[in-house]
């Protein structure tokens, strides 16, 4: 019994536990971890975002890839010192006079045309509008005008003269290779006419008492779409001076 209840006090007794004491829970540690990795994540964040800022600021090319083709060449017109202002002007007269024969969103399309196929020519838009306005401005303007005999296309070319520049008779319903093609052909007139702009209007006809009738045409054409510029400067001057008095 003694050997008993000395095996019994050994167990019992807290100094005979087997094995090292375990370390204390940290608990109390949670928390501040917590705490360290949110603000970590946070700064991580912050710090992202103000790269990304920065690269959108410094980095220029969603402004470069906006600017179209025609902006890039007004562009250059400019640093040459070349005004594009006497061409705008004319433009809003020639959609002005394009409107009372076709639909606005024609006459806005058409009008531009005028603009964009001259430059770089010695021609201004007003020339390019005076050969559509006598050619088909009693058509409608019409992509798909065919005349008696056999020209084609808004500015009227015929399959010969259109191959000789390099388009087919069917690209003459398309407005824009049309109007490219017109350019080049009064271009030629110009160089047959030596650099008399109005006979190579007449040229562009033809010869004969037709080319006289086409040549009164487009004085009057002409004369139409001067009085639309000039009202709109007036419109203008009146507006500025309005502004003035206020």
């Amino acid at each position: 019994m003694k050997g008993v209840s000395s095996r019994i006090y050994q167990i019992c007794s807290p100094g005979a536990r087997a094995g090292p004491a375990k370390p204390p829970q940290p608990t109390l540690l949670l928390p501040m971890r917590k705490k360290l990795l949110c603000l970590t994540f946070m700064l991580i964040l912050t710090a992202c975002e103000n790269a990304a800022l920065k690269t959108t600021e410094l980095s220029p090319t969603a402004t470069v890839s906006a600017e179209t083709p025609l902006d890039r060449e007004i562009k250059a017109f400019l640093e040459k010192g070349i005004s594009t202002s006497e061409r705008k002007r004319q433009v809003a007269a020639i959609e002005a006079a394009f409107a009372r024969r076709t639909t606005p969103h024609r006459s806005r399309r058409l009008a531009a045309l005028c603009f964009t196929k001259t430059l770089g020519t010695t021609f201004m838009p007003f020339d390019l509008a005076e050969i559509a306005l006598a050619e088909t401005g009693g058509h409608s303007l019409s992509a798909v005008a065919v005349s008696s005999k056999g020209a084609l296309g808004v500015w009227q070319l015929m399959p010969r003269r259109a191959r000789s520049h390099g388009y087919s008779p069917a690209d003459m319903e398309n407005d824009e290779k049309c109007a490219e093609a017109a350019v080049r052909e009064l271009r030629s007139k110009l160089s047959m006419a030596q650099g008399n702009l109005e006979r190579a209007k007449k040229l562009y006809c033809g010869q004969g008492p037709q080319a006289d009738a086409y040549l009164k045409k487009i004085r009057l054409v002409r004369r139409e779409m001067l009085n639309d510029m000039g009202r709109q400067t007036e419109l203008v001057a009146m507006g500025d001076s309005g502004t003035r008095m206020r």
